[in-house]
């Protein structure tokens, strides 16, 4: 990639990033609006009177969201031969959920999470195929969980409004229709990197890429450790069913946040499992909307669930103080998280050149 090709890029996150920065804004302003009685002061007073035990567990559950995309991942690493820690594992998935976040696309942090991957001496192949099987179970386990929640509460989606119902039959599609390709994808891996390969020719030929002969190497490469990876993981039985457990388990978590808020704001106990079920086609609703952390639609179908089991201003609390958890909170501490690691990343890998040239200083003194 040229100088202008990068300089392109960059600033295509630049205006991404500024473009969610500005949607954040204004979708909290619009829910501070909204609610006639909530307020900054409010809001302090709402975490002074509410149950800190029941908001420990809110945050905990947060915290439990990114770190089980991390196991989930390392479980199809495992498998495959190429064993990473805990912190590798976290890295992953902070990586994946800040970019997603921050980009139109909800598979934005795909690539990021592959650079560490890559760079943590994993192959290509095997990053895409873990990171392939991830996504598939990742969504899924969105879609069981709507499907559970119609079980449990049939009345949960006939409660939304209009609009709302919409969404949610739409991302129930929409998802459904993922799933398979994403699953075409896992099979039909040749077809990913045959693509890949005529738009490196492609690149070349419009002299954005040099050295293609060394690229479509790569590519090569990447494909058959992807094959290898797959078929490794296919002879392991239950590793698919692991993966989609860990994806399931992160799933819930997240949707647990705002059951365990509306606790800790003296919500009754029976309605906590109606708020669970709604919160699940809620998640299903936004899923596949292409903005930036689906800031706005999100907090839509949240509040329009919400007004329906609590009383108006608590439901734009719990709307707030759910979103500000598991989206704001979250997407900044996963961007400190990545940034720390690639920055140690990039430290190690100066340490690490420094050491070699010194040493290849001291072979070259030993010969003379």
């Amino acid at each position: 990639m040229n100088q202008d090709s990068q300089k392109k890029d960059t600033l295509k996150k630049w205006i991404w990033s500024l473009l969610s920065l500005l949607l954040a804004v204004l979708t909290i302003r619009m829910v501070m609006n909204q609610s006639m009685a909530l307020s900054a002061s409010q809001i302090v007073e709402t975490i002074k009177l509410c149950d800190k035990t029941w908001l420990l567990f809110a945050v905990i559950a947060a915290g439990m969201y990114v770190w089980l995309e991390g196991k989930a991942i390392r479980v199809a690493l495992d498998a495959a031969g190429c064993h990473r820690g805990a912190w590798s594992g976290l890295l992953y998935s902070t990586s994946d959920i800040y970019f997603s976040a921050v980009t139109p696309s909800a598979m934005g942090g795909q690539p990021a999470s592959a650079y560490f991957m890559i760079r943590d001496d994993v192959p290509g192949g095997v990053a895409a195929a873990a990171l392939v099987l991830n996504l598939i179970m990742y969504t899924l386990a969105i879609v069981v969980l709507g499907v559970l929640a119609l079980i449990v509460h049939p009345t949960a989606f006939l409660e939304f409004n209009r609009v709302s119902r919409v969404l949610v039959l739409v991302g129930f599609a929409v998802l459904c229709v993922l799933s398979v390709l994403f699953v075409m994808v896992l099979k039909k891996g040749d077809r990913f990197f045959g693509t890949a390969k005529r738009i490196a020719v492609f690149l070349h030929h419009r002299k954005l890429l040099k050295n293609v002969k060394k690229s479509l190497m790569k590519l090569e490469k990447a494909e058959r450790d992807y094959e290898n990876c797959i078929a490794l993981i296919g002879r392991q039985q239950g590793i698919m069913l692991q993966v989609f457990v860990w994806a399931f388990l992160q799933r819930t978590a997240q949707i647990l946040v705002p059951v365990f808020l509306y606790l800790s704001f003296g919500g009754k106990g029976n309605r906590a499992v109606l708020l669970f079920c709604k919160q699940c086609l809620i998640t299903i609703g936004y899923n596949f909307v292409p903005i930036p952390g689906a800031m706005g639609v999100s907090d839509y179908l949240m509040l329009d669930g919400f007004k329906r089991i609590v009383e108006h201003n608590m439901a734009y609390r719990l709307e707030l103080f759910s979103r500000g958890i598991t989206f704001y909170c979250c997407v900044s501490l996963s961007g400190i998280l990545t940034l720390i690691g690639y920055l140690a990343g990039r430290k190690k890998e100066e340490r690490t050149a420094a050491g070699l040239s010194a040493s290849s200083d001291r072979k070259h003194d030993d010969k003379e």
